[in-house]
Order: structure tokens, then sequence, then C-alpha cells
């Protein structure tokens, strides 16, 4: 489940239920514009990820990759905030809203009917074979059901069961697109599915499909 508060719908959840802000505790986490500084880091450290799972350096290389990598750490150690506090997931306009923890899709549709986003996976996300890895789709997908039940209104939800089948390899450094949406609603609970596709096929050659259950917090609920 993801709460994206800065993305707004043509309704409005709060007409559907006036609780919404305060199902499960949830604070509202408003939209966060940091400087230019914030999208140069995420970009190198995206590119950081990939080398760090690719390189092959010397040891003396890695011994100085090392002391930097404390220097930074060091560097950013006293800023840590709470949670909502920083930019990282809560920047729209970045691929992955700012956070590493997501792939680095940009939201290219955001509508009560249907939710779409397109971008690519890297060496990082490589499983065996330059295939992504397996466990890398649902996080995709559970990111998408999120913003499927955000975007058509729903209440503050979570993830109940996610199911991924997997039809076909999902290759790195090639442009995919996913879309997803509500399927049908039963009170609290809102069913949802969503297909990965290769972007490069004019046919658009499904590589995995999803279904899900979004479930609404009841008052109180974490």
């Amino acid at each position: 489940m993801t709460h994206y508060s800065s993305l707004g719908s043509d309704g409005c959840p709060e007409e559907e239920d006036p609780e919404y802000q305060h199902h499960g505790g949830f604070p509202e986490y408003g939209p966060a514009s940091p400087g230019a500084g914030f999208r140069r880091f995420v970009t190198t450290m995206r590119r950081l990820q990939d080398l760090a799972v690719s390189a092959d350096p010397g040891d003396d290389v890695w011994d100085e990759a090392a002391a930097r990598a404390a220097a930074l750490v060091e560097l950013l150690g006293p800023f840590q905030a709470e949670e909502g506090k920083g930019p990282a997931g809560r920047t729209p306009d970045l691929p992955g809203m700012g956070s590493l923890l997501l792939p680095p899709w940009t939201l290219t549709r955001y509508r009560p009917d249907g939710v779409e986003m397109t971008g690519s996976f890297s060496r990082f996300h490589v499983g065996g074979n330059h295939a992504v890895h397996g466990g890398v789709l649902p996080l995709l997908f559970d990111h998408m059901f999120g913003m499927v039940s955000h975007a058509a209104g729903r209440p503050i939800s979570r993830t109940a069961f996610l199911h991924v089948d997997y039809r076909k390899i999902t290759p790195i450094d090639t442009p995919l697109v996913i879309r997803g949406r509500v399927t049908r609603t039963e009170g609290r609970k809102a069913f949802v599915s969503a297909e990965l596709v290769d972007a490069r096929d004019s046919g658009e050659a499904t590589l995995a499909e999803g279904t899900g259950l979004m479930v609404r917090l009841l008052p109180g609920q974490p």
C-alpha cells in the first residue's frame, strides 16, 4: 500500500469518506519540492546501485569506494528525519517519486479509470541472464496498485493480496509500460489488475500480469 496525497483525481476521497485522512492514523504527507541537488543525488545513487552489482575493480578501488561511501553516510547521518519529512517518496515529478526503493518509473496517466507508468529496469534489477529478477515485478505491481487505488478516489488502503503471472522474460534496458485499474469494488474491498508490456513491440507483448485486493483501513488500523 502506498499513500500519495500529492496526486489528485477527478473525485474527492473526502466526499466519499469524511474520515479519509484519519484511517489507520496516516498523516497527510504533502508533495516535496527539493532543489536540483536532490534530483542529481537520486540519479547518481541509481547509477551507483547498478555499479555496486556489476563493477569488478581491484581491492584498492574497493577500499577507496568504501571510504567514499562511509564519508557520504557521515555527511547525511545527522539529517535523518522521520517518515514523511524527507523528499524521498514525496517528489512526484521524479521517477519512482524520488525513492530508491521504487523502480525509476514515470507516471504518464493518472485517472479514476486507470493509471499508466513508463520506465525500464537496469543492471541493479537483474536476477540472472540479463533478465529482471522475479521478485522485482511484484514491487512494481504493488506500487501500481497503490496508485490505482488512490486515483480511483478510494480511502487509504493496504494490499491484502497480490498475484503475479509471469508471461515472458522481462528484459533490462528496455522501454516498458504498466497499466492498471480498479476492476470492481465490494465495500472496503477494491479488486485491481495491471499488465506489464514491452513498449518496443507494436503489438505490446505482455510480459507479466498482476491482480490484487486493496482493503480500506478501519480507523486506528496501522
